[in-house]
């Protein structure tokens, strides 16, 4: 269970603040899927940044189990993302001098799991193992993004847009496999997008408008990366 309670966000000096994030609290379960959904500016990234540990907010706690990131010094926060966290972002990230195998064995070496070549079977890349990014397509680059990130077999991971650099054909394909992968490894998923298509796939859906969160609703159904619109 991840307890998020009145997060509270700004950036800016002293005489020209930004409040982005508006005192939010939000309960995710063990193994849920979640999509944070919202326009352009309405906190939704930023949000995500803070709840996954990668940024500090001004008040207010995220509490893992019973550990409270936000009171973690940074050597055992960034101690904490390595052992519980894995991220996709819209941008790939990949090491361009590095193949597939070692881009994906980079993210297994963080929690020294032995097994990553099972991800890179699991996202289709098996034949891919010996090319280099810039040999892939802009879909298998973003489906080597998610190897490298369930071979560290997090408990949690994090999508930025992680289709918004794709073209609907090779979003579907991305969207099924990570799908697949999450009922079968059980992690739990924090999904960011703007695209109301894509939370008909999740169980959770939490709105969000202007650093505030406007409804949080479960699916009925949650339909697949092939029945949605686009």
């Amino acid at each position: 269970m991840i307890s998020i309670s009145d997060i509270v966000k700004s950036y800016g000096n002293f005489g020209n603040k930004n409040q982005v994030l508006k005192g939010i609290s939000l309960q995710i379960a063990d193994g849920d899927f979640v999509v944070i959904l919202g326009a352009s500016g309405s906190g939704k990234s930023t949000f995500l940044n803070v709840i996954s540990g990668l940024e500090r907010p001004d008040s207010g706690s995220v509490v893992y189990g019973t550990s409270d990131i936000t009171k973690l010094t940074d050597e055992k926060l960034t101690k904490f993302r390595k052992d519980n966290i894995g991220f996709i972002f819209q941008q790939y990230y990949l090491l361009p001098n590095m193949t597939v195998e070692k881009n994906v064995r980079m993210g297994a070496d963080l929690t020294g799991n032995r097994e990553f070549k099972e991800m890179i079977t699991a996202v289709g890349l098996e034949d891919k193992t010996g090319k280099y990014p810039s040999e892939l397509s802009g879909g298998e680059q973003q489906r080597v993004s998610v190897a490298r990130a369930l071979a560290k077999k997090p408990k949690v991971l994090f999508l930025d847009e992680p289709t918004g650099a794709l073209d609907e054909q090779t979003g579907r394909q991305v969207l099924d496999y990570i799908c697949r992968l999450h009922k079968e490894y059980g992690f739990t998923i924090v999904m960011v997008t703007h695209n109301q298509n894509i939370a008909e796939m999740a169980n959770t859906v939490v709105k969000m408008n202007s650093g505030k969160i406007a409804a949080v609703y479960a699916n009925e159904k949650q339909k697949t990366a092939y029945e949605i619109g686009w």
